[in-house]
């Protein structure tokens, strides 16, 4: 049975934010849930899927009370536009989990395809005699010892989405750690008492078949950098940054035109063309959430003025975007990502690079280097834009140097 849902008089911002950071959280776990065809990850993406259905009711609601004369309408107009594109990525998340529960047919292979193999998400629930017990997130230490971290925890049915150092650990909770294997099977038992069964290796696959993974594998890391640059260009009003995110809808479109040739292929060849059942439906709701992204952004894109409260409520939740400019003679200035280990010595994820005039090369479109790697030069003047928490954005503001926070 459907949850009654009455009017609560919140803030829009705070409602917008929550609902960012349950979206983003859901692509996380649904591929996961995927990539360890895990049942318990599946059912906790659904159970954000219901919450983000009663959180877009209540925006609505929230919206409706503010409209109240024609300027109104127009300028909460954007606002909707993207409420209704963050319930689409929710909506395809939850499809995406339904790969799992409803047993639609996978290939086994498509965990190896999935970056995420190198690192390993599992669900966890601390056992009242664990060791972790009362310790708050700092205390352990986890990240540092072990490279496991904590990315959610559900407490008495409520999220907490991105804990903090100062998270302490209770009874009950339902953990979500990711890592390494060897570090996610130590802290697995420790919080459960129980030993961590890693999944059953994949078998081999046909050429057609592995490049249509790859394909999914594609789609699956442009739609989340989409969502990522559509966020920021709301939140810095970005045009550059929403041109950036209509060519990465475009090149998912033609990724999925790929993937449907290379199945169609692979079904005359594999044992049973069942099983990729499961990769179209993945292929299609991945598909769905570039679409979203494109919609978040698109008020950018057409010329319309964000709402102050869209900016307001993307740079106050959980996880923040953030822009600073590379200062002369800075930690990061002549150096790499890499080299500089700028996300494991900030926490921060840098999305994208905006070049200084002159310095772009020939295989970067405009001024953006889009989903840098850890060769991506950093210079002066360069400006990051970088996803990650509030302490990471300070530590990453730091090392950019005296002349950084730019906007």
């Amino acid at each position: 049975m459907a949850r009654e849902v009455d009017y609560e008089p919140r803030s829009v911002k705070r409602l917008l934010a929550e609902m960012k950071d349950i979206a983003e959280l859901m692509i996380d776990l649904s591929y996961s849930a995927v990539l360890l065809d895990s049942d318990e990850v599946a059912e906790e993406v659904l159970q954000l899927e219901s919450e983000m259905d009663v959180l877009q009711l209540r925006t609505h609601m929230s919206l409706l009370m503010a409209s109240r004369t024609p300027d109104d309408a127009e300028a909460l107009a954007p606002v909707l536009g993207i409420v209704g594109a963050t319930e689409k990525v929710s909506d395809a998340t939850g499809d995406i989990a339904k790969v799992v529960l409803e047993d639609i047919r996978l290939p086994d292979a498509i965990r190896a395809a999935l970056p995420e193999a190198v690192e390993t998400l599992v669900r966890a629930r601390v056992d009242p005699d664990s060791r972790f017990v009362g310790e708050t997130l700092g205390g352990l230490n986890l990240e540092t010892e072990t490279g496991v971290r904590t990315i959610a925890i559900r407490r008495a049915g409520e999220w907490i989405l991105n804990p903090d150092r100062e998270t302490q650990l209770e009874p009950a909770d339902v953990v979500l750690f990711r890592g390494p294997d060897e570090g996610v099977a130590g802290v697995y038992q420790s919080t459960t008492g129980e030993a961590y069964l890693p999944p059953d290796p994949p078998e081999p696959h046909t050429p057609d078949l592995e490049r249509a993974m790859d394909s999914v594998v594609l789609m699956k890391n442009m739609s989340e950098l989409a969502v990522d640059l559509a966020y920021g260009a709301v939140l810095f009003d970005s045009e550059a940054l929403a041109e950036e995110v209509l060519n990465l809808e475009a090149e998912v479109d033609a990724l999925q035109s790929r993937f449907e040739a290379w199945t169609l292929r692979a079904a005359g060849r594999v044992e049973d063309p069942v099983s990729l059942r499961g990769l179209v439906h993945l292929a299609r709701s991945t598909e769905v959430i570039s679409d979203a992204a494109l919609e978040i952004s698109e008020g950018v894109l057409r010329g319309i003025a964000s709402h102050p409260v869209i900016a307001e409520a993307v740079s106050e939740s959980d996880e923040v975007l953030v822009r600073e400019r590379i200062a002369a003679g800075g930690d990061l200035d002549g150096t790499t990502l890499g080299e500089a280990m700028v996300k494991t010595e900030t926490g921060m994820r840098v999305i994208a690079v905006r070049r200084a005039g002159g310095e772009r090369t020939t295989d970067e479109r405009d001024d953006w280097v889009v989903s840098p790697g850890p060769n991506t030069e950093l210079r002066a003047e360069n400006v990051l834009l970088a996803k990650g928490p509030r302490t990471g954005a300070d530590r990453l503001r730091e090392a950019c140097g005296e002349t950084s926070n730019t906007q």
